[in-house]
């Protein structure tokens, strides 16, 4: 146990003398889990900028781009008498969308000959794009019926019996789980769970390929311990207890940032986040034990850790992937602890509604781990054959 002790405040020693290495474990989830936090601080998109070509200039035509203004979601930054030089205003305005109201058309809806209002949305982002579009659908729906009842009551119709006329039936939408589609409580916790991944890839790349480059393998760690398992534990275990404190801080921007939590499930959650650090360090010990060269090691899992958000079904799903990317995912920690963690803080899940994911994780850490140990067993019988 002294021996243990005394290479875990070695690897620690190790650790505190690499700046860089102290930078990214330790500053990149701090200052990432912070700016990430105010980037999506606000959780939803208002105030998109609308340019509306008026060629009517009607009392109906106003009506309608005040109903466009009063959104939440719309700004109309411009109104055009005529529809010229409209790509450049886009450009100029950062337009979402353009709304074209044809000349007459007051007119033309008094004597019902349905005109037509032209809406062109920007799809050169497809996020802002769909809540442009969802909420001009809304205002133009909702005018178009509003209209269309007044003329039936003008005609004499009950109001009952024209509210009727276009409500054969009715449709209650129910939002489950993140009612006001806030986009911090749906994106932010995946990219804090693939900001850990990241570190942990990268510095343990380090833990053995450094003691290969330094010659410190056989001098120093063997010279302590010949146990493989020992050897992993020794170096997993230091950065397993800082990764505490960083979870800790995670825990507090929640509050901060007002993202829901699930304080019935901490065990679980506990659990899953076990399970999910230990699986990623040790895939991280396994490609530092096979790669004897830290920048190569590092390069390796960059490769791994870098397409792993886009990957992992969270933003797109699994089952719109080919089936190949699909198997790729399945090997990468983070798919499995990000569909278990959408599960238990989004829908409120149980532990019996992960078991997948925990499953999943539990094998990748008995792989990597018997891998990482098969391997450096071999390492450590060929340098003391070699001594």
């Amino acid at each position: 146990m002294k021996t243990f002790i005394n290479l875990i405040k070695r690897e620690f020693r190790l650790f505190w003398s690499n700046s860089v290495l102290r930078l990214l474990f330790i500053g990149a989830p701090l200052l990432y889990g912070i700016l990430f936090g105010y980037v999506y601080k606000k959780g939803k998109v208002t105030d998109l900028n609308i340019i509306v070509v008026d060629e009517d200039n009607t009392p109906l035509s106003n009506r309608l781009i005040d109903m466009l203004n009063d959104t939440e979601v719309l700004n109309v930054i411009t109104v055009k008498p005529q529809g010229s030089g409209l790509k450049k205003a886009m450009i100029a305005y950062d337009g979402q969308a353009l709304v074209s109201i044809p000349d007459r058309f007051e007119a033309d809806v008094l004597q019902n000959r349905s005109p037509e209002i032209n809406v062109d949305i920007n799809l050169a982002n497809i996020l802002t794009a769909n809540y442009a579009s969802r909420a001009i659908q809304v205002v133009l729906g909702t005018l178009n019926a509003g209209m269309e009842m007044e003329a039936l009551k003008k005609k004499g119709t009950p109001e009952f019996a024209a509210i009727d006329k276009y409500e054969a039936f009715k449709t209650n939408y129910v939002r489950l789980y993140n009612r006001s589609s806030n986009y911090m409580s749906f994106l932010w916790p995946g990219m804090l769970a693939t900001i850990v991944q990241q570190v942990l890839l990268l510095a343990l790349a380090l833990s053995f390929a450094q003691e290969y480059e330094r010659s410190t393998f056989k001098t120093e760690l063997l010279a302590q311990t010949r146990s493989p398992l020992q050897a992993i534990l020794v170096k997993c275990i230091p950065y397993w207890l800082m990764i505490i404190p960083i979870w800790l801080f995670f825990l507090v921007l929640q509050h901060w940032f007002r993202v829901p939590l699930a304080p019935e499930q901490t065990a679980t959650n506990l659990l899953l986040a076990a399970l999910f650090v230990a699986s990623a360090s040790l895939l991280g010990i396994l490609v530092s034990i096979l790669i004897p060269n830290q920048l190569k090691a590092t390069e390796i899992l960059m490769v791994v850790a870098t397409p792993s958000f886009v990957v992992s079904g969270f933003t797109w799903p699994l089952s719109q992937m080919p089936r190949w990317i699909a198997y790729i995912a399945d090997v990468i920690p983070l798919t499995h602890f990000l569909q278990g963690y959408r599960i238990l803080l989004t829908q409120q899940g149980t532990l019996a509604d992960i078991q997948r994911p925990l499953l999943a994780l539990a094998i990748l850490t008995a792989v990597f781990g018997s891998c990482a140990y098969v391997a450096l067993r071999i390492k450590i019988k060929r340098a003391l054959k070699a001594n």
